[in-house]
């Protein structure tokens, strides 16, 4: 479990004022010292990310962030960086010291704004009990409420089995990736191109995560590269039930696999995962829309050394102005960094989003919706600008449908 990648991981973050606990909380609730503990306001600097396990649950990330009142140039640079996990966690602890107004409401809100699960914590409840009219205007807005004390252990078996109660399911965490289109006993071949940006001695994420999903779905999957495919499938007694090939070697892949066989690639099963696979085709549809000078976001969830042929700064761009036919201006972002201004975009594309946990995908998802600007991925967009884009979508029958729906109009 310790091995489990944190972007299938149940991202748990605390949230409060300075000192009040949130560090000495995380240390009770794993039984190990993870977060600096100081009676010194403001210890805790910069959001810690600590993997654990949470029995039963199993794997989680538990989330140290600074306090939500800290002051000046460098503290409120502090609280931005705490108010952006709330686009990560799928569970928010809100630890209070018996103090509530304008920060603990406005955080609140926010939280209840994502539909993100919270805990109203009363840490140190062995220095004083929690407030009962707090309590009761809790329970009026049926917010759950814990009584704790991290010195103590009092209230952290509780605290545990309502984070267990309020967690999404597993299956909202980490979906199938392909165990819903394959049935047991199919073969799936996956094209996995070796280039310069491939890691030395293994394989990119997707393409380890998507081996895992079809062996235990009981299922069995063949691995080329790219000029082996057409050898591959001839050597095949049977036709395989699917077909999935890295994006870039989308062109080849569609030559060299016979048309009654169904073909996606990575990060568009990675769209479906992580993302919501109709939005992103619909994003997509906005290529069309596109003018000279049209202004791009280009959001890479990792921070990979950027190689001579990049995907995301080099391929995706030629291919679009290729398309366009007309020069286009392109941002690149990496990592966690988002823009909260997207007004000026007129088209985001972001990668599959391996290395990201699903909350925060849905949450740049809803934050392009709410700015009005579309959003795809790298996938849907080079099936969509190499002309490929119906048969990637084959098998993906709503969001094949949503996009006739939209050329119908």
């Amino acid at each position: 479990m310790r091995n489990t990648p944190q972007s299938i991981r149940l991202h748990i973050a605390l949230f409060g004022r300075r000192n009040v606990g949130k560090s000495s909380l995380i240390n009770a609730l794993t039984g190990q010292n993870l977060s600096i503990v100081s009676e010194t306001p403001g210890t805790t600097t910069d959001p810690v990310l600590k993997a654990m396990e949470l029995l039963p649950f199993g794997p989680v990330v538990f989330i140290d962030t600074a306090g939500i009142d800290d002051r000046g140039a460098l503290g409120q640079q502090r609280v931005e960086k705490t108010l952006k996990m709330i686009d990560r966690c799928d569970v928010a602890v809100l630890v209070i010291d018996n103090r509530w107004d304008h920060y603990e409401s406005d955080l609140l809100k926010r939280l209840q704004t994502q539909h993100i699960p919270t805990i109203v914590v009363f840490n140190k409840s062995d220095q004083h009990p929690p407030d009962l009219n707090l309590v009761r205007k809790l329970e009026r807005q049926k917010i759950t409420w814990v009584k704790t004390s991290a010195t103590s252990n009092e209230g952290i078996d509780t605290l545990k089995e309502q984070l267990i109660r309020l967690a999404p399911d597993k299956s909202q965490i980490q979906p199938t990736i392909i165990g819903d289109l394959i049935h047991p006993g199919a073969l799936v071949v996956l094209v996995t191109p070796i280039d310069l940006e491939a890691p030395a001695g293994r394989l990119i994420l997707p393409q380890v995560q998507t081996i895992r999903d079809i062996l235990d779905h009981d299922a069995f999957c063949l691995v080329v590269k790219e000029r082996e495919l057409k050898h591959a499938l001839e050597q095949l007694k049977n036709p395989p039930a699917l077909v999935v090939t890295d994006s870039q070697a989308f062109l080849k892949v569609a030559a060299d696999t016979p048309q009654n066989v169904p073909m996606t690639s990575f990060s568009i099963l990675f769209a479906r995962l992580k993302g919501d696979l109709t939005v992103f085709v619909q994003g997509a549809l906005a290529i069309e829309r596109l003018k000279p000078d049209s202004h791009i976001l280009i959001a890479e969830a990792c921070t990979h050394h950027v190689m001579g042929d990049d995907i995301g700064r080099v391929k995706i761009p030629r291919w679009l102005r290729q398309y366009v036919g007309a020069p286009l201006n392109f941002t690149h972002v990496q990592g966690h960094d988002f823009p909260e201004d997207l007004s000026r975009f007129d088209l985001v594309i972001h990668c599959g989003g391996c290395t990201i946990n699903r909350r925060l995908m849905q949450s740049r998802i809803l934050k392009c919706k709410e700015a009005g600007v579309p959003i795809t991925n790298y996938g849907v967009t080079i099936a969509y600008s190499l002309g490929i884009f119906e048969r990637a979508l084959q098998i993906f029958p709503e969001a094949l449908e949503a996009y006739k729906q939209e050329q119908a109009f």
